[in-house]
């Protein structure tokens, strides 16, 4: 039997540095929630081409990322050469190589996970204790699942044809059920994007005791 050809998790492209349509409202909402913590530390699991993590350099905190795509990494070190961002995955031991961090912030990253389990021991782990995690993720429920259906929308929402696209799909039951599983307190979720029901995505904030 022909051995199946291994794609690498680094093969997700990055036109440019800059920040995409999503950020128009995953920003705001992000910036609200870290005005409630103390500036410091903040590790970034999943920082793209380092768009992100600029702006949050810019609000006052002292950013670390790690991100799978090289292309990626390869964007954000030439664009923001100021941030310490590299290659890597939540696969990795990453608190090993980076240490621990108050807060950890992770947007659009964990619909893209193949072992979503090892993904939520490797964001809390790196975190101390009392620590925050700040995770978003594109938001699917009953209504919005309903109008999709209904507008003859589905294909396009769930990107089938992407390469290194989605591959899990989340709902404020399932992701807080991985994230208590993993050990986390304290989860609450938000919405944004649209009106509640028909959100574009979902922020969940939980804290390690």
């Amino acid at each position: 039997m022909k051995r199946m050809e291994q794609t690498e998790i680094s093969g997700y492209r990055w036109d440019d540095s800059e920040l995409t349509s999503s950020h128009d409202y995953l920003l705001p909402a992000l910036l609200k929630e870290l005005r409630r913590l103390r500036e410091g530390r903040l590790f970034e699991l999943g920082c793209g081409n380092g768009s992100v993590a600029n702006v949050l350099s810019q609000h006052g905190w002292d950013v670390t990322g790690i991100d799978p795509s090289t292309d990626g990494i390869a964007q954000a070190n030439s664009r923001f050469p100021h941030l310490k961002l590299y290659a890597g995955s939540a696969y990795d031991d990453l608190s090993a190589s980076y240490g621990r961090f108050p807060v950890v912030t992770s947007l659009e990253v964990v619909e893209h996970v193949y072992f979503p389990r090892k993904y939520a021991a490797t964001l809390f782990d790196l975190l101390e204790p009392g620590g925050t995690a700040i995770i978003s993720t594109p938001y699917h429920g009953y209504w919005k699942n309903l109008v999709l259906a209904l507008t003859g929308r589905m294909d396009a929402h769930f990107t089938a044809l992407w390469d290194h696209g989605h591959i899990k799909f989340w709902s404020v039951r399932t992701l807080g059920v991985l994230l208590k599983e993993a050990g986390f307190r304290d989860i609450a979720f938000t919405r944004v994007g649209r009106v509640p029901p028909l959100a574009k995505s979902m922020i969940a904030i939980a804290r390690k005791p």
